[in-house]
C-alpha cells in the first residue's frame, strides 16, 4: 500500500471496524467445491483460488483481504501459511480470522495468534509482515481467511491489485473507495496538491475498472491464469496482470513527466555540480594534452578506486561520527570521503567529467532485473539506478561507474536495453532515454580443455576459461562480497553443470581478478572417468562441455510470453583429447553450421591427428528480448542445436576402420 499524506486530519466514523471482522462473512462451500479433487481449468495445479477479494476504503481508512483456496495436492498445503506485509507506522491490524474446511464439511477454526514480524525497519519506515498458518490442512481442504487493516486517518491509499496469483483464480472482486471530500486536500511530500486520481490496467481486453455513481471503483474478473513461471521470463511488470491507482497533480502523462522531470533535473544537477573543488580534482587526474577518451577513462578509473559501499557496507552513524564523516549531500562530499553508494559514485563521475571539460550527463534507469520502464506509470519511484553518459568524438558512450568492477564502455546487463530519464544534451532538460543493447561480442566465454585419456577410461586434464563481459563482472563482484572458499565452491558448482557425467572439476585460481579492464581467466583441474565401452568400441561425448547441457526452449513448444535471455553472448569451446596407445578414431562429430539469420548461429568442427582429437564449437546469439511471435523460430533453432550437441566421439582398439 503506497500512502499519501493528507493536509489535515480526518475523523474516523464511529462504525470503523468496530468488530475485528466487520467486512464480509465466510462463505458456505458448495458440494462441488468440497468434492473437487482436480480442476479442469487448471490441469495439474497444486491449488486454486476459488475466490479472492480486496477492498480499500479511504473514507473509512481500511484495507481488507479475503481468500478461499482449494488444496489439490501436497504442495498446495503450503498456502496454509499466509504472509501479508503492511506499513507498521501508519497501519494497524484490526482483525484476523481463518478456518480450514475438510472435504467432509468439518470446520476447523484458527485459534492460534498470528505473528507480527518486522521485515524492514529504518529511521523513517517500518514494514511488518503478518504471518499465520491455518490449522489441520490436508489435501482436499478449503482454506479461508480474512484480514482487516486500519490505516491512520491522515493518510490515503493508492492500492495496487495483483490480479494474477501463483495459482489459477476462479473469481476475484476488487473495490476502491477514494477520498471524496472537498474540505480536505491531499498533498505529496513536496506540498503539491495531488487531487487527481488515475489508474492503469494490465489485463486482457474486456476487463475494465468500473466507476459507479458513489465514486467507488470496482474490478471483477474470472478465470485468471496463474502468474507466468517460465524460464527466461521478462520482468513481471511487463506480463503480470494488475491494476494500479495513484494520486497525481496532473491530468495527463505529458504534464506529469514535464513537471516531475524538472524536479528530477534540479535535484540531480544539484548533487552532481562540478564545484571548484571537483575542478581542481579533475585537473589532477587528467592531462592538458589528453584526448576526450583518455580523460573519460582516467576519471572512470579514479572513481572505480573509491569504496563502493553497496559492495562493502554503509558505515553506521556511530562510525561516521567517530571518523568525522557526514552524510554526503553532493558529489564533492563523496570525493572528499572517498566512498559512496553506487548512485553517488555514478553522479560523482558525471561531475568530475564535466569539471574536466567533457560533455557528460546523468541518467536514471529502471533495473531491468526487476522491471521495465513504463512511461504510462506516472511515478518517479519506478527509477532505480544512475548511470553516466559521456560524449567522446561526438558519440555518446554509456558508462556504469556505480557498478563496481564494470569495465569502461560496458554496462551491467540490468542497465542495458532499459529506459528512464536523462539530461538532454541540447536543452539541458530531462527527457526519456533508452540505453543501447549489449552485443554478443562484448560477452564471451572461451573454454579450452586439454584432456589425457587413459586406457581404462580415466580422464585427467586442465580447463582454461577466459571470461569477458557479464560473466567476468559476475565473478569479480562475487569475489568482493565473499571469501575465497565460497567463490571456489560456487565456481565448482557452476562448472558441474557443464561437465560430463563422471567428471569432476576443481577450481584452482583466477588470473586478472582485480583488473576489471582485462579478461578474467580461471584454471580448473578435471579428473574422473567418462564414456562407455562396448566390445572394441569406446563412446565419448562429442561435445565435452555440452554433454550435460540442458538446452533452453526445447521442451517448451509453445509460449505465451516474451523471452528475455538478459544479454547476448558468444560461447567458444576448444577441446583436445589425447588418446591412449592402441586407440584409433572411428567416428568424429560431424561439421555443423546452423544459422538463424540475424539472431544466432552454431558452428562445430572436429579433426584427428597424431593420436589426438580436437573438437571445436562456437555458439553465438545476438538477441536479448524476443516476442511470442518469434518463439517458433527460436524453438526450431534450439532443437537443431540440441541434436548437434548429442553427437558422439567413437574410438576403437586396433587399426582404424576403413572408409572413415
Amino acid at each position: 500500500m503506497r500512502n499519501r499524506t493528507l493536509l489535515c486530519a480526518l475523523f474516523l466514523l464511529t462504525a470503523l471496524i468496530s468488530s475485528p471482522l466487520l467486512h464480509g462473512q465466510f462463505q458456505t462451500p458448495t458440494k462441488e467445491e468440497l468434492q473437487m479433487t482436480a480442476d479442469p481449468k487448471a490441469p495439474g495445479a497444486a491449488a486454486v483460488y476459488l475466490y479472492r477479494e480486496e477492498t480499500t476504503d479511504d473514507t473509512l481508512h481500511y484495507h481488507s483481504y479475503y481468500e478461499r483456496i482449494k488444496v489439490l495436492t501436497e504442495k498446495g498445503k503450503e498456502l496454509a501459511t499466509v504472509r501479508i506485509p503492511y506499513g507498521r507506522r501508519t497501519t494497524k491490524v484490526r482483525g484476523v480470522a481463518g478456518r480450514t474446511i475438510h472435504p467432509d464439511g468439518t470446520v476447523i477454526p484458527m485459534t492460534t495468534k498470528p505473528a507480527d514480524l518486522v521485515a524492514v525497519k529504518t529511521k523513517d519506515t517500518q514494514i511488518n509482515t503478518m504471518v499465520f498458518t491455518l490449522p489441520s490442512v490436508e489435501v482436499g481442504s478449503i482454506l479461508e481467511y480474512k484480514l482487516d487493516l486500519q490505516y491512520d486517518d491522515d493518510v490515503v491509499s493508492s492500492p495496487t491489485w495483483d490480479v494474477q496469483q501463483p495459482y489459477f483464480v476462479h473469481k476475484a472482486h476488487y473495490m476502491f473507495t477514494p477520498l471524496h471530500d472537498g474540505a480536505h486536500t491531499i498533498t505529496n511530500s513536496r506540498g503539491q496538491t495531488v487531487g487527481q486520481l488515475m489508474y492503469s490496467v494490465r489485463a486482457p481486453a474486456g476487463n475494465k475498472v468500473v466507476a459507479d455513481q458513489r465514486g467507488r471503483y470496482t474490478f471483477d474478473i474470472a478465470d485468471v491464469p496463474a502468474t507466468p513461471d517460465s524460464d527466461w521470463m521478462p520482468p513481471l511488470n511487463t506480463v503480470k496482470w494488475r491494476v494500479e491507482f495513484y494520486y497525481t497533480a496532473f491530468r495527463t502523462g505529458e504534464e506529469f513527466w514535464k513537471d516531475e522531470g524538472k524536479y528530477w533535473a534540479k535535484d540531480t544537477e544539484k548533487f552532481a555540480s562540478p564545484t571548484k573543488a571537483l575542478q581542481d580534482a579533475a585537473s589532477g587526474l587528467v592531462g592538458a594534452g589528453d584526448t576526450e577518451e583518455q580523460k573519460a577513462r582516467k576519471i572512470y578509473d579514479a572513481v572505480m578506486k573509491l569504496e563502493n559501499t553497496d559492495f562493502t557496507r554503509t558505515k553506521s552513524s556511530a562510525e561516521r561520527k567517530t571518523e568525522n564523516l557526514k552524510q554526503a549531500k553532493d558529489a564533492e562530499d563523496v570525493w572528499n570521503q572517498k566512498s559512496g553508494a553506487s548512485d553517488d559514485l555514478a553522479l560523482l563521475y558525471v561531475a568530475l567529467a564535466q569539471a574536466a571539460g567533457l560533455q557528460a550527463y546523468p541518467m536514471q534507469v529502471v533495473n531491468r532485473n526487476r522491471a521495465i520502464f513504463d512511461q504510462n506509470y506516472l511515478s518517479l519511484g519506478q527509477l532505480d539506478d544512475y548511470i553516466a553518459i559521456v560524449s567522446i568524438g561526438g558519440k555518446e558512450v554509456f558508462l556504469d561507474p556505480g557498478e563496481k568492477m564494470c569495465p569502461f564502455g560496458e554496462m551491467h546487463w540490468k542497465h542495458a536495453l532499459t529506459g528512464g530519464l536523462r539530461m538532454d544534451a541540447k536543452s539541458g532538460n530531462a527527457t526519456f532515454g533508452i540505453v543501447p543493447p549489449l552485443t554478443y561480442k562484448e560477452d564471451v566465454v572461451n573454454r579450452v580443455a586439454s584432456l589425457d585419456m587413459g586406457a581404462d577410461g580415466s580422464v585427467t586434464g586442465t580447463v582454461r576459461i577466459v571470461l569477458s563481459g557479464q560473466d567476468a563482472l559476475r565473478w569479480r563482484q562475487l569475489a568482493l562480497r565473499n571469501d575465497a572458499e565460497e567463490v571456489k565452491k560456487q565456481f565448482n558448482e557452476w562448472m558441474r553443470n557443464g561437465l560430463p557425467d563422471g567428471i569432476q572439476g576443481d577450481f584452482d585460481h583466477f588470473l586478472g581478478l582485480d583488473d576489471y579492464n582485462s579478461n578474467l581467466i580461471a584454471t580448473v583441474k578435471v579428473t574422473g572417468a567418462m564414456g562407455s565401452a562396448t566390445g572394441k568400441h569406446y563412446f565419448l561425448p562429442g561435445l565435452f562441455f555440452e554433454s550435460h547441457a540442458k538446452h533452453p526452449f526445447v521442451t517448451e513448444k509453445d509460449r505465451a510470453i516474451p523471452v528475455d535471455v538478459h544479454y547476448p553472448m558468444l560461447e567458444q569451446d576448444d577441446v583436445t583429447y589425447h588418446l591412449p596407445a592402441g586407440y584409433t578414431v572411428e567416428s568424429l562429430p560431424q561439421t555443423t553450421n546452423l544459422n538463424w539469420t540475424d539472431h544466432a548461429l552454431l558452428k562445430m568442427a572436429a579433426a584427428s591427428k597424431d593420436g589426438s582429437v580436437r573438437v571445436m564449437r562456437a555458439m553465438a546469439y545476438n538477441y536479448t528480448i524476443l516476442s511470442q511471435s518469434e518463439y517458433g523460430a527460436l524453438h526450431d533453432f534450439y532443437e537443431k542445436v540440441a541434436t548437434a550437441d548429442e553427437q558422439q566421439l567413437v574410438l576403437g582398439r586396433g587399426p582404424a576402420a576403413k572408409g572413415n
